[in-house]
């Protein structure tokens, strides 16, 4: 089947997701977009579960003040390798975690992992770190965070 360049164009954006990974979604899903689109997710989702236990020894440490300078989160973000750590992907995953603790405030690395995200309950931290991880294709993992309150 021909693959439309501009459906091809259209999916590695909105998915990050390889050429030749959206071309094959595309010619399975028999030019359907959006059977294509959840074939990435869900082919990428495989990929992340196999990226668990991979050690991860680099990435960034990250900061966030709420606008009211009462709030401050800095938490330390790990991936394999310094090449994934200065991505655009893992640095935005890095802000929206530090929004995350921010708001929701919680104790541990477990309980903010199993959180609700604040932009879409219906996906929790740890699945957005998973679609992440299917975007850079090296594991990563939320090392430790630590949450400030003025007067706390």
């Amino acid at each position: 089947m021909e693959v439309s360049i501009d459906l091809l164009k259209k999916l590695r954006q909105e998915t990050s997701a390889g050429i030749a990974d959206c071309r094959t979604a595309l010619e399975d899903a028999k030019g359907d977009y959006e059977k294509a689109r959840k074939l990435i997710i869900e082919r990428g989702l495989e990929k992340a579960s196999k990226k668990e236990g991979k050690e991860t020894s680099q990435g960034v440490i990250a900061s966030y003040v709420h606008q009211t300078g009462k709030v401050g989160v800095l938490v330390e973000l790990r991936c394999e390798t310094d090449f994934v750590a200065r991505t655009d992907e893992f640095k935005a995953l890095a802000h929206e975690i530090t929004l995350q603790v921010a708001s929701m405030n919680p104790e541990k690395v477990e309980d903010l992992l199993k959180s609700p995200y604040i932009r879409d309950p219906k996906v929790s931290i740890s699945d957005l770190i998973k679609q992440t991880v299917a975007k850079v294709g090296e594991n990563i993992t939320v090392a430790k965070f630590t949450r400030m309150q003025l007067g706390e």
